[in-house]
């Protein structure tokens, strides 16, 4: 029984890894631009988990200086969608996706400054390979350069949220925080919106194709998947949670192929380049696991 309930967390992970690797289909399916295609997915994902925790009695108060930092990382999510979307719209779900993989690189060099610890040798190693995977890239993909700058922001931007939410993921709920962020972020853009006066008539006015894709979006690949995630995660290990992770843009590039066709087609030169980046991203999380292991090892003994 044991055994069957382990089996079911894990195809239950790859499931939410699946999901996520079809946002980015999804991004390129809607008409929208980047901007207000991010407020809606997050006005709507940040109403069905309010349900959520409504319907589960989560805590929502927090003091005024745990909220502001929610709120800034609120600002960071929605830079990083926003770049992320606007990066597909500028080239295609492939080079985003790949080039996006390098957010694991951006989270190394991060990492010390935030926790002051010192900068290790096999990261830096690392680092000059994906350099290596983005050169052939931009060498073969130059009419995708602006696409490829936006992913690599939005990947700096994923690295930036994933360290200030580590710091929160030790001491509040999730449910609570990622509705605190999803608020702010939300609340951001309105204010941009309103700002550069951009609520007119047209803005309202989309299609019910792209109702029924925000819809998918906000539902299962915002609200559910980070619930479900949190779930899994208590159930299976760090090291195969890090793995079916970084299986995303793998599954994202797939889709893409199977969905969008011919526009994703991209040359072997491409392919070169994206396999040096997910290896390399692949490799650095085994030997950080491993590493891990052995210190809790250590301490243990």
């Amino acid at each position: 029984m044991v055994q069957n309930d382990k089996l079911l967390n894990y195809l239950h992970l790859h499931f939410i890894v699946f999901i996520w690797g079809f946002t980015a289909v999804l991004g390129a399916l809607i008409t929208l631009e980047a901007t207000p295609l991010v407020w809606y997915r997050m006005i709507i994902a940040c109403g069905l988990i309010y349900l959520y925790i409504v319907w589960k009695k989560i805590k929502l108060k927090f003091k005024t200086l745990t909220l502001l930092g929610f709120s800034i990382a609120g600002l960071i999510i929605a830079l990083h969608w926003i770049t992320f979307f606007a990066a597909i719209k500028a080239s295609n779900v492939s080079v985003t996706l790949a080039v996006l993989s390098t957010g694991a690189f951006f989270t190394s060099l991060l990492e010390p400054l935030f926790y002051n610890r010192k900068i290790i040798w096999y990261e830096v190693l690392f680092g000059l390979f994906v350099i290596l995977g983005l050169y052939i890239i931009f060498d073969v993909e130059t009419h995708f350069f602006l696409g490829i700058i936006l992913a690599l922001c939005s990947a700096f931007l994923s690295a930036l949220f994933s360290v200030i939410n580590g710091k929160f993921a030790v001491k509040y709920p999730a449910t609570s925080i990622s509705f605190w962020e999803l608020l702010f972020g939300t609340l951001c853009i309105t204010v941009f919106l309103f700002a550069s006066e951009s609520f007119e008539l047209s803005f309202f006015d989309v299609s019910k194709t792209d109702w029924l894709y925000l819809f998918i979006l906000a539902s299962a690949c915002t609200a559910y998947a980070f619930i479900a995630s949190v779930h899994v995660m208590k159930w299976i290990k760090p090291y195969t949670v890090m793995l079916t992770i970084n299986l995303e843009p793998i599954y994202g590039i797939i889709l893409a192929l199977i969905i969008l066709g011919d526009t994703e087609h991209m040359s072997n030169q491409f392919y070169y380049g994206a396999l040096i980046i997910l290896a390399t991203v692949i490799l650095n999380g085994i030997i950080k696991t491993q590493n891990r292991r052995k210190s809790k090892n250590i301490m243990g003994h």
